[in-house]
């Protein structure tokens, strides 16, 4: 056979599988096709397909298309801010951080103390901006490509300095936060990421406001045990917390 049919039947192969089982990691894609890595990649970067490769998944095209950073700014705003404040105050002098992207995460980062020192590491546009005019900060932005619905960058270099630097508290941002279902985010790209920061960190802090509680997005990131404590706004129904405490998760609502 040649490589050209090859190919295609590699790829009619792995759009079933996508389509049957949802978005794939590219290495488990890779060896169920009996392919390396590098093949696939190839493969992948062939025009007119209705799969592409976000943050080292196979997803189908168009997927993670549905957030917009600039739209999701005004929801639950209050509620975010809460939250955020609330995640700050645990920030020491000297602290090397983590700070995720998002629209939770900005509030974070305005309600930092300003008379402590911090090195922080980010990759998203509107956080390094905000830091950047923050005083006594050493700011290390990851770069990469650039995926404007988050704003953020990414890259295996980006990845790479994560896991050379030892980060005391990492705090992540989610789309939804459920006990089964664990913690999820919409886009694919922005789960290596939160990973390789999560693996670097002695402390995980899951950051977001209570809308989040119950709700699952398509991009699995993480289990909810994978973090040290969850930062939360005001439950208007404590019922929502009950999956998450019976799972002995530390749950922490802002006042």
């Amino acid at each position: 056979m040649a490589e050209g049919a090859r190919q295609g039947a590699r790829l009619a192969r792995l759009q079933a599988m996508v389509a049957e089982g949802g978005p794939m990691r590219l290495e488990a894609a890779a060896a169920s096709l009996g392919v390396s890595s590098m093949t696939l990649r190839r493969d992948l970067a062939r025009p007119g397909l209705d799969l592409s490769l976000l943050g080292g998944h196979v997803v189908p095209l168009g997927a993670g298309a549905g957030y917009a950073l600039e739209r999701e700014q005004g929801s639950h705003r209050a509620a975010k801010r809460q939250a955020a404040r609330h995640a700050a105050a645990l920030v020491e002098e000297g602290d090397t951080l983590f700070v995720d992207c998002g629209t939770t995460m900005p509030h974070l980062a305005e309600a930092l103390r300003p008379g402590i020192f911090l090195t922080i590491l980010c990759y998203a546009l509107n956080i390094a901006t905000l830091l950047s005019r923050r005083p006594q900060t050493q700011l290390i932005l990851l770069g990469g490509l650039f995926h404007p619905a988050s704003a953020t960058f990414a890259s295996d270099e980006a990845l790479a300095s994560l896991r050379r630097i030892r980060i005391n508290k990492a705090f992540l941002s989610a789309g939804g936060v459920d006990a089964a279902g664990g913690v999820t985010c919409t886009n694919f790209n922005e789960v290596p990421v939160k990973q390789a920061a999560m693996a670097a960190a002695a402390q995980s802090i899951l950051v977001v406001d209570a809308s989040k509680l119950g709700r699952l997005k398509p991009a699995h990131f993480a289990p909810i045990g994978a973090f040290d404590r969850i930062v939360t706004s005001p439950l208007p129904d404590p019922a929502a917390a009950l999956p998450l405490r019976r799972a002995g998760i530390r749950l922490d609502e802002a006042s």
